[in-house]
């Protein structure tokens, strides 16, 4: 009950002071390219749940959805997109996920159901015992994933053999360790890592 009055307090204030920042990026993205403002995703949630995850749209109005992930400068990128990736000001829409309830402020990061079919069955049912979060270890330590995937022959591949394992590490680590003293650190991590 704790995580969940803190989850929402803190995004409904959020939501109240950057209420400026949003229509901003709203309009900024509105009159960067034709499209929606926000960006929608199925993910797989707490017990399994899908969910819509909402980002801002940082990528021009035609994508295939059979490509899941973004990499390098890849040129479905939109001008506003570069910006709002690199300061993850994209992410922000995702406060409304944690009032809603989809979603925690902190927590193993959300897949989509391709990639959580990768998850051996006792290490997914464990990180999907929790709510997923806007932010967690891994975030922090894979802030820069779209780099290092432009440099991957196969980028899919790369993000399956080699960085999705280490973050489910992660994602297990937290499910095992969660305090609230322990999300007040990851959120006081990521503010850092966004200013750095």
């Amino acid at each position: 009950m704790l995580k969940r009055t803190f989850d929402l307090c803190a995004a409904a204030i959020g939501v109240l002071l950057l209420s400026p920042l949003l229509a901003a990026i709203a309009l900024w993205i509105r009159l960067d390219s034709p499209g929606p403002v926000l960006f929608r995703q199925v993910r797989v949630g707490w017990r399994g749940a899908l969910f819509d995850i909402l980002k801002f749209r940082t990528m021009s109005g035609q994508t295939d959805p059979q490509r899941l992930l973004t990499v390098g400068r890849d040129p479905r990128i939109t001008r506003a997109g570069h910006f709002l990736r690199k300061y993850k000001l994209d992410e922000l829409p995702q406060l409304f996920n944690v009032i809603h309830g989809t979603m925690s402020l902190v927590g193993p990061r959300p897949e989509v159901p391709r990639y959580v079919a990768c998850y051996p069955p006792l290490e997914r049912e464990l990180v999907l015992s929790v709510k997923p979060g806007v932010t967690d270890w891994a975030s922090i330590l894979f802030k820069d994933e779209n780099a290092i995937l432009g440099q991957a022959l196969d980028p899919e591949q790369a993000y399956i053999d080699t960085i999705l394992p280490t973050k489910l590490e992660y994602y297990l680590r937290y499910v095992r360790e969660r305090t609230f003293w322990v999300d007040l650190r990851i959120i006081l991590r990521t503010l850092c890592a966004i200013a750095r």
